[in-house]
């Protein structure tokens, strides 16, 4: 379930949905949302909010494949136009700052969705936002470019032309196959100027943000002290943001509870670190925010790897690892309920949710040796070899996340079981995804996925096949089949939800096959935040509303 992907784990108040227990039986009510929810008049104008993050990215445009990252997202919601918003239930509504309207008006022969834009939305340059931004975000993300470095095509590539209604504020979509998730789309909506060419789709928001549209605009960068400055738009035809500015700083994850602690910071993600959490929580004037999110941590698995190409051997790695283990381990004083996740688009609280994984799923040491001596590789002292080549696989992290190291260092034990040797290789924290996982410079590596309202069209690009086996996109794992594609496309095409769930349950069956994406557990969002902190904190579903951030009076 992956919008956006978050580094490693990426890392309570009042307003806090209730999602239920968890699947497994466990008594304790996890909640849907915790943020400290307060009307607006509660909260005072002005002030500064103090924001630690885990990386500062150089890709700005987040529908580029370096872009697609959680953090760039908490950054840029704030200043970018999204058509849609989604409440803590994930139940969509319309955004009215930028749409009055939109709607499905045709089914047949096509579908076809009209949007009524809302005029007074521009961009920081004064530019109307209309039908054309529509028109070129297509035209960027329907992937018959491949020099558009794409994160992801979903839904965009199943469109067959995007037109002008009546006016310019009224855009006319139509499909050339259903897509059940049309309220996916545009969000976040880039200006015309970045999507009209690859040269300035890839170069005109690296290191820069050169135009907004939201209740902030930018402010600046300080490449030296790692800091981005967002401040107050005057021009911001909504509400008008409670906050001065908000200042973002980029610190390795051990680095920001320090920061947190010290009172230098008021909000970071402490992500499912037992120490970083319990020395949050005993901040004073502090707490600890904690929800469900639609995220959740796994291994990534290389399928294009030298040593990881063959399925067999894929299959067996999964089968020595004990999730379990590493699962409890990873939460561990978090009061979190420990429940395996054993499907890649749906959470263990999400209808459609079921366990896909067979015995895949299970931890067999001995089935993980036959398989490995199956395919070759035989036992010589402690490390398998095959043609004289060990079975020596590198386990990529970011430099500064204990959670990622421990699990390294508890999947290298238990692979040493079955003969296969694991090194842990750090790297630092702002290179991780853009030198290391995109391209694809790693075996096996831990981070988690941020999940958005649409399990199957966020999920598509992490494990669509690539059209030539060279360019992946957003699947890491570098492995697909058509199988799995025409399962994904059966329901993305369909409006029926429940068909919908049916041939995404298959996809994910036929993804355990496979071995790409090893889920792990539902990852807690556990926001750390100064108590006065309103309208923030662990989100779960819900989009923040950054205009009613603030502190309270």
């Amino acid at each position: 379930m992956a919008g956006s992907l978050c580094l490693a784990g990426c890392g309570g108040g009042s307003g806090g949905g209730s999602a239920g227990p968890p699947s497994d039986g466990d008594e304790r009510t996890i909640k849907a949302f915790d943020i400290n929810e307060r009307p607006r008049e509660q909260v005072k104008d002005g002030g500064t909010l103090r924001w630690g993050i885990n990386e500062f990215p150089s890709q700005w445009n987040r529908n580029h494949v370096d872009g697609n990252l959680a953090v760039a997202a908490v950054v840029t919601n704030a200043l970018l136009p999204t058509p849609f918003v989604s409440d803590e239930k994930a139940e969509i509504s319309l955004n009215r700052a930028y749409v009055l309207d939109a709607e499905v008006t045709e089914q047949r022969p096509k579908q076809v969705v009209t949007y009524q834009l809302n005029p007074k939305a521009r961009w920081s340059d004064g530019r109307p936002i209309t039908w054309v931004d529509y028109q070129a975000q297509w035209h960027a993300l329907n992937g018959r470019d491949p020099a558009f470095h794409i994160a992801s095509s979903t839904g965009y590539k199943d469109i067959e032309k995007v037109a002008r209604g009546e006016d310019d504020y009224e855009v006319v979509v139509t499909f050339d196959k259903p897509f059940g998730d049309w309220q996916s789309l545009f969000g976040p909506l880039m200006p015309a100027s970045t999507n009209r060419t690859p040269a300035a789709f890839d170069n005109a928001w690296l290191n820069k943000i050169p135009v907004t549209a939201g209740p902030f605009k930018f402010g600046g960068f300080d490449q030296t002290a790692k800091t981005i400055t967002l401040v107050r738009d005057d021009s911001w035809w909504g509400q008008r943001a409670k906050l001065d500015k908000i200042i973002y700083r980029a610190s390795e994850q051990d680095s920001l509870v320090g920061a947190f602690s010290n009172g230098e910071l008021d909000i970071i993600d402490v992500g499912p670190s037992a120490p970083d959490y319990a020395r949050a929580k005993g901040t004073p004037g502090a707490e600890v925010r904690q929800a469900a999110g639609p995220d959740f941590r796994h291994f990534t698995f290389n399928g294009s790897s030298e040593l990881l190409k063959d399925r067999n051997v894929r299959q067996a790695i999964q089968l020595g690892i004990n999730r379990q283990a590493i699962a409890q381990s990873d939460l561990q004083g978090l009061d979190w309920p420990i429940a395996l996740l054993n499907n890649h688009f749906f959470m263990n609280t999400q209808e459609g949710y079921q366990d896909n994984a067979g015995k895949l799923g299970v931890y067999d040491p001995d089935r993980a040796r036959r398989l490995l001596d199956a395919a070759g590789w035989k036992l010589s002292g402690q490390v398998r070899q095959k043609n004289g080549k060990p079975l020596s696989l590198r386990f990529v992290v970011p430099s500064g996340v204990q959670v990622s190291k421990q699990e390294g260092e508890l999947a290298q034990s238990m692979l040493a079981q079955i003969g296969v040797k694991l090194t842990i290789q750090a790297v630092p924290s702002d290179d991780f995804f853009t030198r290391y996982v995109i391209p694809g410079n790693f075996d096996i590596t831990p981070f988690a996925y941020i999940g958005t309202p649409f399990p199957v069209s966020s999920s598509y690009g992490i494990y669509a096949n690539s059209p030539d086996g060279k360019n992946w996109n957003a699947n890491f794992g570098r492995t697909g089949s058509a199988a799995i594609d025409q399962a994904m496309s059966r329901a993305a095409q369909t409006l029926d939800p429940a068909q919908a769930r049916t041939a995404t349950n298959q996809a994910d069956a036929l993804i355990w096959q496979l071995v790409n994406v090893l889920p792990l557990y539902q990852r807690p969002q556990n926001v750390a935040t100064r108590q006065t902190l309103a309208n923030v904190g662990a989100r779960g579903f819900y989009d923040l509303r950054y205009e009613d951030i603030g502190f309270t009076r």
